[in-house]
């Protein structure tokens, strides 16, 4: 996969994308990471990239030529798959399943805003998507270009360690992960339960959906309307509900 960052301020990226996991999938050659600063095809002597909107009105708005120069000039493969990522806070809000999709194609461009806003026709005649980590405002879309980044790079293959580390993943099966316990047995006289020192694997699996289940029945509720629940799932549902009571 390639990933092209235009910002303005490409600084910010070297510490994130040279570390931990995102710098482990550049060694493997699973991803390429590319940060570029659009202020470069601003196409002006002055490298202005934005200016006043038109109408009158607080802030200044970032110009159509430097983002369009920018894609383009990364783009001369047009046969290749694409999607511009335009990040704002007006745009679908980012969730594990939109990074598993995102995950599955080659290319990505990100595009990091600043000042007031952008200039509509970057909107109706550039981008793919538009994608906002929550409704909040930052100061621009660098921080959220990392997170999105992160999330869809260690979904690619052979990046995490174990292929299946992701799987289970809080939200990839639209529900909150269950606890995890390691070493030592006992610490400060708090257990770990017995079922996971069994070795029973098909008793583990059935006592993890179960706390994943109640976990996500106690914090996040609302994920329960959209997952997949068996007919066990329900029942446990319904005990859990009549226990609280």
């Amino acid at each position: 996969m390639n990933i092209h960052i235009l910002s303005l301020f490409p600084e910010m990226f070297a510490g994130v994308f040279n570390t931990s996991i995102l710098k482990k999938a550049q060694e493997k050659n699973e991803v390429v990471l590319n940060v570029l600063n659009f202020r470069d095809f601003s196409g002006n002597k002055h490298h202005q990239v934005d200016d006043y909107p038109y109408g009158g009105g607080a802030g200044m708005v970032l110009k159509p030529e430097p983002l369009f120069n920018a894609v383009e000039s990364l783009t001369t493969n047009t046969e290749q798959k694409r999607r511009i990522i335009l990040l704002c806070p007006q745009g679908e809000r980012f969730s594990q399943q939109k990074a598993e999709e995102l995950s599955q194609e080659e290319e990505l461009i990100f595009i990091c805003g600043h000042y007031e806003g952008y200039d509509e026709r970057i909107r109706e005649h550039l981008i793919t998507d538009e994608i906002s980590l929550g409704d909040f405002v930052l100061t621009g879309g660098e921080l959220a270009a990392m997170t999105i980044v992160d999330s869809v790079v260690r979904l690619l293959p052979n990046v995490l360690g174990n292929a299946e580390s992701h799987e289970k993943d809080s939200f990839s099966t639209g529900l909150l992960e269950h606890p995890h316990y390691t070493r030592p047995v006992e610490y400060r006289g708090y257990k770990v339960p017995d079922v996971l020192l069994s070795g029973n694997h098909a008793e583990i699996e059935k006592w993890r959906r179960e706390q994943s289940l109640k976990r996500t029945a106690e914090r996040r509720p609302e994920l329960l309307e959209t997952a997949e629940l068996t007919d066990r799932d329900k029942q446990v549902l319904r005990v859990l509900k009549s226990y609280h009571k």
